[in-house]
């Protein structure tokens, strides 16, 4: 008598459970999101460029699993080949404060996805879309600009510092500026 009262109840709890909703086949490569970025403060008029973030940015940077699958495509495309592990090498350093062509994850993605002049090679049609997002997120959380909870620990022994969610949080300096780590000393 017993079983049959607690069995609809058991039934009812695990009914109740949620789970992480996560997608398990990648995007093909033609569906890539469509940002429009600007580079610079600067544009024609006297009004600000015009700018369309689709928001993807901010789902791929507070999931630990897109951030640590990023850790894993930075090695597997041999970003470390340019970068470094994040510290720079014939590449721009992505640990520090200082950014080109913006620090904000879209900004990253058109970076990955386009390339830039004198080095950055094009990586669009031959990274799926997502993968760049997720390759993205986890440069962001190289410059402690991801949530402590979702941050990756580091695994490569170059790293003279703490692991990233042991980091205070930092800051992003848009492409334009002098970040404070360039600025004469007073």
């Amino acid at each position: 008598m017993k079983v049959y009262l607690v069995l609809p109840l058991v039934a009812f709890a695990l009914a109740a459970c949620e789970r992480e909703d996560r997608e398990y086949r990648a995007n093909p490569m033609t569906a890539e999101s469509q940002e429009k970025i600007a580079l610079v403060p600067l544009s024609a008029g006297p009004s600000g460029p015009t700018e369309y973030r689709s928001g993807l940015g901010k789902e791929y940077e507070e999931n630990a699993f897109h951030i640590s699958q990023g850790q894993r495509f930075y090695t597997w495309f041999n970003c470390n080949g340019c970068h470094a592990n994040g510290g720079g090498g014939s590449g721009p350093a992505l640990m520090d404060d200082r950014w080109i062509y913006g620090g904000q994850i879209e900004n990253i993605v058109q970076t990955i996805r386009e390339g830039r002049p004198n080095g950055m090679p094009s990586f669009r049609r031959k990274i799926p879309d997502d993968q760049i997002w997720e390759i993205a997120a986890y440069v962001r959380s190289m410059g402690r600009n991801v949530p402590k909870a979702a941050a990756p620990g580091r695994k490569d022994d170059m790293s003279p510092g703490p692991a990233e969610q042991r980091r205070p949080p930092g800051q992003v300096i848009d492409g334009g500026q002098v970040p404070p780590s360039a600025q004469m000393p007073q």
